[in-house]
């Protein structure tokens, strides 16, 4: 199996690369050494036509100045910290603020933004593309420095692998995940109203005005947030359910998920017959059915507007930092960090 590798644009003078994974099914996965970013999956529907099945743009320069992280590997810590700061064996530390007082994705220079080392892996059974960044200490107002690998395989299961490994050279906190928006109507026909999900989870964190977590952890029980059977994402965006409405009308939240490592999360969309498995070592994940995607720019040709992908963020519960009562996510020096989610493409 081989890896495809082209030039993408450029950002501050250094190239971007493209690289495309191919198995011997038809399924393909692009990806950048630009934060990570996965531009495209192509996979087919119940008919046998591949489609791409998550957003992302054919230039590079909209990733720049549009792309609210498509596709991108989004850390050190994912999701909002509060107040952009926090306590840490006695030592204060200040984070840059992007979201009104708080911090969000790793700040102005996260993850995501930023041009990673790149390594093609190539076997008979997978390809794939092993990215590293060494993350300065200091950077963005955190501790430590950081040696983070992000690790993108395909295998001839139609099986995608992200795995995650980071070590520290002095205590710090990281959450890393990564933030593609799936259509599995392929090429955006439609948006993601219709799509259904399931999870494997009996509670999610309830949000305040700044979508940060109250520290409650709620039931799903009797709420749009029971997708234990599955259900339609248009029953959360319809429901008149304060938290609902309070990101927006729709999605926006960490679900805590059941730990049986065993198909956690199947999102499907029965028109195309396309189907998405996602399977996690993360205690969480944040479904973010873009409420708040604006519509001043396009994706593949279609107007971007609200609910034209969602996310499935697989991640520790976000500003842990300041929830005792939430599994933490502190990185003791020299500790090994590693993670890995998985998503298998069917049809049915």
């Amino acid at each position: 199996m081989k890896v495809l590798q082209n030039v993408f644009g450029k950002v501050n003078g250094e190239d971007v690369y493209a690289y495309t994974l191919k198995n011997n099914k038809g399924i393909e996965v692009t990806c950048l050494n630009y934060g990570c970013v996965i531009t495209k999956i192509m996979a087919p529907d119940r008919k046998g036509n591949y489609e791409n099945i998550v957003l992302g743009f054919e230039e590079f320069e909209n990733y720049e100045s549009h792309s609210p992280y498509f596709g991108a590997i989004v850390g050190r810590v994912a999701g909002r910290i509060k107040g952009a700061q926090f306590e840490l064996d006695g030592n204060a530390y200040t984070l840059v603020k992007n979201d009104h007082d708080n911090h969000l994705h790793g700040g102005l220079r996260g993850f995501s933004s930023i041009i990673w080392d790149a390594k093609i892996i190539e076997s008979e059974k997978e390809t794939g593309i092993e990215f590293t960044y060494i993350s300065p200490n200091g950077e963005e107002g955190y501790p430590g420095t950081v040696h983070v690998k992000v690790i993108y395989t395909l295998n001839h299961e139609n099986e995608f692998l992200i795995r995650y490994e980071a070590q520290s050279d002095k205590t710090t906190i990281l959450n890393v995940t990564n933030h593609t928006y799936f259509n599995l109507s392929g090429n955006v026909k439609r948006d993601v109203l219709q799509h259904t999900l399931k999870m494997n989870s009996d509670q999610f964190l309830e949000l305040n005005e700044q979508l940060l977590p109250t520290g409650e952890i709620l039931d799903v029980t009797d709420t749009p947030f029971d997708f234990r059977t599955g259900r339609q994402i248009k029953e959360g965006v319809y429901s008149r359910y304060y938290q609902n409405e309070l990101v927006g009308k729709g999605y926006d939240h960490p679900f805590l998920l059941n730990s049986n490592y065993d198909q956690e999360i199947i999102l499907w969309d029965e028109e195309s017959g396309r189907k998405l498995v996602v399977e996690t070592d993360e205690v969480g994940v944040v479904l973010y059915t873009g409420n708040q995607l604006s519509d001043d720019f396009k994706i593949c040709g279609v107007q971007s507007r609200k609910y034209l992908g969602l996310c499935l963020e697989t991640q520790g519960l976000p500003d842990a930092i300041h929830h005792p009562n939430f599994p933490s996510y502190i990185l003791n020096k020299d500790q090994l960090f590693s993670s890995s989610t998985k998503y298998m493409f069917q049809v049915e």
